[in-house]
């Protein structure tokens, strides 16, 4: 085993470590939270704490706004998110069609600082050691039926996580009447309705792959979340007085998120963080995201 082989499974192994933290961190969460409630409401405290209160009330008293809030995550991928701009690689899956060929290019436009690579017969571990090598950020990987764009993949480096979306109504660029020109400027963000924990942390991953644009950016792309569909946007803007006139960029697409991977692309044997079941299709008062 070479050497910057050895070093990526160290590294991979000292990030899975760090992850594990997150549930027993979780779990001190909430027998807190029971017993800052209980002593709120002058209740007794529940039995399974009692052998461990004293320690758990000694860190609760030192604890100040900040650290009295459970984190998000231990170690938070795009934590440094905003000091660097992303750089992304986008490609297809293999033998494309024209038209995902198009929409590939149109995702290129779409993503500043973002490099469109033919896959060619580039295998998917290959293309994920070639992006790392490469200091790439993200990968996006488009995939279609019969010529049809109908998934989307977008795998964070080097560690993970990877978000596997559905894609459905795909309207490319080309097919919108009166498309408007695309603009290089770094777009503004819009998440709407991604509340949840889930929902944070998939916003999170979309949101990461755009650098931060500047105040007079006239871009704008939206992600909006509707019934666990998120409905993509795409748009410039211009100021006539005190009105707004909005206009189309394209392309426009559903996502709908079926699994979220603690890994990157080529690792199958990666733990799942979530993945879509059949059950919850049925579940319309549970919200995902």
């Amino acid at each position: 085993m070479s050497g910057p082989i050895r070093r990526n499974v160290r590294l991979r192994k000292e990030y899975l470590y760090r992850k594990s933290l997150e549930g027993v961190e979780a779990e001190k969460y909430e027998k807190k939270r029971a017993i800052r409630e209980a002593l709120k409401e002058g209740k007794a405290l529940p039995t399974e704490l009692r052998g461990e209160q004293e320690k758990l009330r000694e860190e609760i008293d030192y604890e100040d706004e900040r650290t009295e809030h459970a984190p998000q995550s231990i170690d938070d991928e795009y934590a440094f998110a905003g000091t660097r701009d992303p750089k992304i690689c986008v490609t297809t899956s293999r033998d494309p069609s024209s038209r995902l060929k198009q929409f590939a290019k149109e995702i290129k436009l779409m993503l500043p600082n973002s490099q469109r690579v033919n896959r060619g017969n580039h295998k998917v571990p290959e293309l994920v050691d070639v992006c790392r090598q490469s200091d790439f950020t993200d990968i996006v990987l488009v995939q279609e039926t019969r010529g049809e764009p109908d998934g989307l993949v977008v795998c964070h480096l080097p560690f993970g996580p990877t978000a596997f979306f559905t894609l459905s109504n795909c309207v490319q660029r080309h097919d919108i009447e009166g498309v408007a020109p695309m603009s290089e400027a770094a777009p503004h963000i819009i998440l709407n309705d991604f509340e949840t924990k889930l929902g944070k942390r998939v916003g999170n991953v979309l949101r990461c792959m755009f650098p931060v644009p500047k105040p007079d950016s006239r871009r704008v792309v939206t992600f909006s979340n509707e019934d666990d569909y998120i409905s993509f946007r795409h748009h410039v803007y211009e100021k006539d007085g005190k009105e707004v006139i909005l206009k189309e960029v394209g392309p426009r697409f559903e996502m709908q998120l079926y699994k979220l991977r603690l890994g990157t692309l080529e690792q199958n044997e990666a733990d799942d963080e979530w993945v879509l079941r059949p059950y919850m299709n049925s579940a319309k008062r549970r919200r995902l995201l």
